[in-house]
């Protein structure tokens, strides 16, 4: 899989280089089979965000993409446009995902992180509860609500500053990590694509990502 995850970010074509950062010897070892990048990272990182910072830390890019390894179908069109809604723009501190909600289950999931967005395109919030609330179900289908995809781009030095922020309130409440920039005050670009996110988190999200390779090849 940690493969499948490599090969399709490599075919991003902003990215100028993939690097697997592990503190685990099993993943090291599979990523150099395959001829892979990898940095062997400390084992105290309380997130891969301070994970994904140490690797930065000893690299000179401007802009850092944390992609997660277990995103077997990882589209690279959606990691070129969140890198491209950034890449003029250093301004903005963190970019981020966001994919239209088809189905109302998915709405009310809180496994499912939704996020609401401005006219500008950056976040306002980030919850497992369904927002917006749609008080009126006659104002359904003019309502678009989007899920969260879990890819994030950095301007390297606010990377390499984000576990020195303060963990507020909402970031607790919620166990979202990205409300850490926006209850400092930092803005989050949040860029739509049709790419919907399928980690592999169980043994029936493997079946589901295999049956998906029989039918669908990557590449």
């Amino acid at each position: 899989m940690l493969q499948h995850v490599y090969e399709r970010a490599s075919q991003a074509r902003y990215l100028t280089s993939v690097i697997v950062a592990t503190d685990d010897d099993r993943i090291e070892a599979e990523v150099r089979r395959f001829g892979g990048m990898v940095r062997r990272t400390s084992a105290d990182h309380p997130s891969g965000t301070d994970r994904v910072a140490e690797v930065a830390s000893a690299d000179s890019s401007q802009l850092v993409v944390n992609i997660q390894g277990d995103e077997p179908l990882i589209d690279p069109y959606a990691i070129d446009a969140a890198i491209l809604a950034m890449l003029d723009n250093p301004d903005i501190p963190m970019g981020t995902l966001s994919k239209r909600i088809e189905r109302d289950e998915d709405h009310r999931n809180p496994n499912v992180v939704k996020v609401v967005s401005d006219r500008n395109g950056d976040a306002i919030y980030f919850s497992r509860s369904p927002i917006p609330y749609i008080r009126e179900t006659g104002d359904r289908p003019s309502i678009v609500r989007y899920k969260h995809i879990g890819l994030y781009a950095y301007q390297r030095e606010f990377l390499l500053g984000y576990s020195d922020l303060p963990v507020g309130p909402l970031e607790r409440a919620e166990r979202l990590e990205q409300l850490r920039a926006l209850e400092n005050g930092y803005r989050i670009r949040v860029v739509e694509t049709e790419y919907d996110s399928l980690g592999v988190d169980t043994p029936e999200d493997l079946e589901r990502v295999s049956q998906l390779f029989e039918v669908k090849p990557v590449g």
